[in-house]
């Protein structure tokens, strides 16, 4: 038996998590160790550990390669968290599930609280979407976390492509007129691990169940992102290129992304306590720990 059950353990967040299950029996899986797309296997993971919480960071990502692969988007989004959830209801446990800013069309001014009326713009978001529905229906004791524009010391990110690009150019052009929070991997998993720890404890609050939202404080633009990368990443680099404003339409992708992902935190901070830090403050720890093993490197 275990206290709690990670799947995904090798994704930006999953990997975070690992990272802090101090005090905490936790049976952390990667892909290879669990295919969440198989009921079976999920059923016999879950039913073996017995956990008290379930934590799925698994997820199909590739938001503009999901256009032209969409049953492998919802196999995953969909499907996976639909068999822990039946899992979880199957032997009691909490299924703590990460989804995404992309479950909104982003026309509203302003950030989206957990309540706003949802309509992806692509797969991607239909599929994550269509996965907290899955959620709903099968396991009464879930969170579904929201997040947006997550970065981290581990997997690929904007933040290390930023970094690759501002070794390699003089010039970076970035979009400008998408406005978001850059969300700290590890600190998503510390909001997610405080919600776990407090269901294990027991002292969840009566209202503790149901969607939240969960992102770095603070707001910005890639192009603001941008440029505060290659600006706290120079004294390491030994330059730092200038950064050019772009529209979504000079940069046009497969997947349309929302113009505002700007997510509204004050539910997490009212019901469990979890206030995030600004957006600046852990872009400054993933930079300090990515910086120092390329340069070690």
């Amino acid at each position: 038996m275990s206290d709690a059950l990670l799947t995904g353990a090798n994704g930006q967040v999953g990997w975070e998590i690992s990272r802090r299950a101090n005090g905490i029996a936790l049976n952390a899986l990667t892909r290879a160790d669990l295919d969440i797309r198989s009921r079976d296997a999920v059923m016999a993971a879950v039913t073996a550990a017995k956990p008290k919480v379930v934590i799925n960071a698994g997820a199909y990502t590739a938001v503009d390669k999901a256009e032209s692969e969409r049953e492998a988007a919802f196999a995953i989004n969909r499907d996976g968290p639909a068999y822990l959830a039946e899992a979880c209801a199957a032997v009691g446990a909490t299924l703590i599930h990460i989804s995404t800013d992309y479950v909104f069309d982003g026309t509203k001014r302003g950030a989206y609280t957990e309540t706003d009326a949802t309509a992806p713009l692509g797969v991607y978001g239909a599929s994550k979407l269509a996965g907290e529905a899955a959620v709903r229906a099968a396991v009464p004791n879930h969170v579904i976390v929201r997040t947006a524009w997550v970065h981290g010391i581990h997997g690929h990110n904007f933040v290390k492509t930023m970094l690759r690009l501002a070794r390699e150019r003089d010039t970076l052009r970035v979009v400008d007129d998408q406005h978001g929070c850059p969300t700290f991997a590890g600190d998503l998993a510390e909001a997610i691990m405080a919600i776990a720890r407090r269901v294990l404890a027991g002292t969840a609050p009566m209202d503790g169940h149901g969607t939240f939202h969960c992102v770095g404080a603070g707001e910005t633009t890639w192009c603001g992102f941008a440029r505060k990368i290659v600006a706290d990443a120079a004294p390491h680099l030994g330059k730092q290129p200038a950064v050019e404003a772009i529209a979504t339409a000079a940069y046009p992708t497969p997947a349309k992304r929302p113009a505002n992902s700007v997510l509204d935190c004050a539910k997490l901070a009212r019901v469990y306590g979890v206030k995030m830090r600004p957006w600046q403050d852990g872009l400054a720890e993933m930079l300090a720990a990515t910086l120092a093993v390329t340069l070690k490197g």
